[in-house]
């Protein structure tokens, strides 16, 4: 006999579980199927466990730089066990969390392999049992798999995925990075960081490609004074693996000798899971077609997150899972992508939102821009974290910001003023208007927005 249920979300991600958790806040009765570990890519093997990793680092830079704080620490030691064993405390901890909430607004979670055999009905299997689940409406957050080409002999001990890496206790030598986008850049900077060498290969001429073009240099300069070897404009050509080590070679006809290569080239979508081809979902590009209530073309089927490719950052899944149970539960919410915060958790961190000024100039909009230095933020300088700056776009008709760009110290953090500013459509004059607290890193931002009208006090 089914059980029925109001909602069926397939995926216990960052898009999947917030959507139960809202749906049932909306008064529906809901289920969720998840066929491995609640909390999906992002808590268990992405965006918490490298946020883990990069703290650790970051403590043993601190630690060798403390000198020029007036500390004196003596050597630094890794043991690298403990920073590992500290990542698993902190998602084994996250991922209770999410079991406990969804435990509190009655979400009927289930284990195992779910498939939609019809619209509204989706069968799970696990190893127990099967069971089907009956209801009006379905979520599918089936998520993504990392892009490993046929020609990189990937094992999972020498040539490794993002997910291999963190599995693993111990620390490399030395390793290849191949990929330089978000996830890249991240392991280059926990692997330098812990005193591993490492070397970042990227095809493209830059550094975090697409993303505003002086941020990614400022980046590229950071790694080499860490002793990142950084090889831009190279493709791989092969990977060989012999006694335990690996030989990568590129375009350029180097041969990189490494204890292990991380392979970081993005993620697809993972379109065959759930049965929505075989239900004749439209699919395109490898994802699957939504429109802006995250409905697919099979009626009463949404889907979110990295399965409908696009920006496949974790904040923008729970989003879209938001707007998808605002639907299910009868309510018209869309989904609107203007202001996302894009990020990298580098040294120094890098946060975006919005259009970059090349982006806006290429849209054939003349714009004004406004630059502040975070060598010039006082509270930046007295941190020891006066590198990088905070750049803002504004439109030269009626001065609306179009997007910003934060290198430094919380850029993560203090881009949520940018994107606030885009959101709302507000001009730079009014956010500039707004008092800030000093001595703080949010004056930079503010002078920032100052600095488009040529009004910031600081930056000389």
């Amino acid at each position: 006999m089914a059980e029925k249920h109001d909602l069926t979300v397939i995926g216990g991600g960052p898009g999947g579980y917030v959507a139960a958790l809202r749906a049932a806040q909306l008064g529906l009765d809901v289920a969720l199927v998840e066929k491995a570990e609640l909390g999906g890519v992002c808590l268990n093997w992405g965006c918490i466990p490298t946020k883990a990793l990069l703290t650790s680092a970051a403590a043993a830079e601190l630690a060798r730089g403390a000198d020029e704080l007036g500390v004196a620490v003596g050597s630094v030691a890794i043991d690298a066990g403990a920073v590992f064993a500290r990542k698993d405390r902190i998602v084994e901890r996250l991922r209770g969390g999410v079991e406990t909430l969804l435990g509190k607004r009655g979400i009927a979670v289930r284990a195992g392999e779910a498939r939609i055999v019809e619209p509204g009905v989706v069968l799970v299997s696990a190893p127990d049992g099967s069971v089907t689940l009956e209801s009006r409406n379905v979520i599918v957050a089936t998520g993504s798999a990392p892009i490993v080409p046929d020609t990189m002999p990937r094992d999972g001990r020498v040539v490794l995925t993002s997910r291999d890496a963190l599995s693993r206790p111990d620390l490399p030598d030395s390793v290849v990075v191949i990929g330089a986008g978000a996830v890249g850049c991240e392991f280059a900077a926990f692997y330098s960081g812990m005193g591993v060498e490492v070397t970042l290969v990227e095809m493209m001429p830059e550094l975090l490609p697409g993303e505003d073009v002086s941020a990614a240099r400022l980046l590229r300069q950071s790694f080499r004074k860490r002793g990142v070897d950084v090889r831009l404009k190279s493709a791989v050509e092969k990977i060989e693996v012999s006694d335990g080590r690996a030989t990568t070679i590129l375009s350029t006809d180097d041969a990189l000798d490494s204890e292990t290569v991380l392979l970081a080239l993005g993620r697809r979508a993972a379109v065959e899971e759930a049965g929505l081809r075989e239900l004749g979902a439209d699919v395109d590009g490898g994802a699957v077609v939504v429109d802006d209530r995250m409905l697919t073309s099979v009626e009463r089927t949404y889907a979110i997150g990295d399965v409908v490719g696009g920006w496949m950052l974790a904040h923008v899944a729970s989003r879209e899972g938001i707007v998808a149970a605002h639907q299910a539960a009868g309510r018209d919410v869309r989904i609107d992508y203007r202001a996302v915060p894009r990020c990298a958790f580098t040294t120094p961190e890098i946060a975006s939102v919005g259009m970059s000024e090349a982006d806006a100039r290429s849209d054939g909009l003349e714009v004004m821009t406004g630059r502040f230095p975070f060598s010039a933020s006082g509270k930046a300088v007295a941190s020891g974290e006066g590198n990088g700056f905070v750049k803002v776009v504004a439109r030269a008709s009626d001065g609306e910001v179009l997007g910003g760009v934060i290198v430094g110290p919380h850029a993560s953090d203090l881009i949520h003023e940018v994107a606030l500013a885009v959101e709302a459509r507000l001009s730079w004059e009014r956010v500039a208007e707004m008092i800030h607290t000093h001595p703080t890193l949010s004056e930079a931002v503010c002078e920032a927005f100052e600095a488009v009208g040529g009004l910031s006090i600081h930056s000389g």
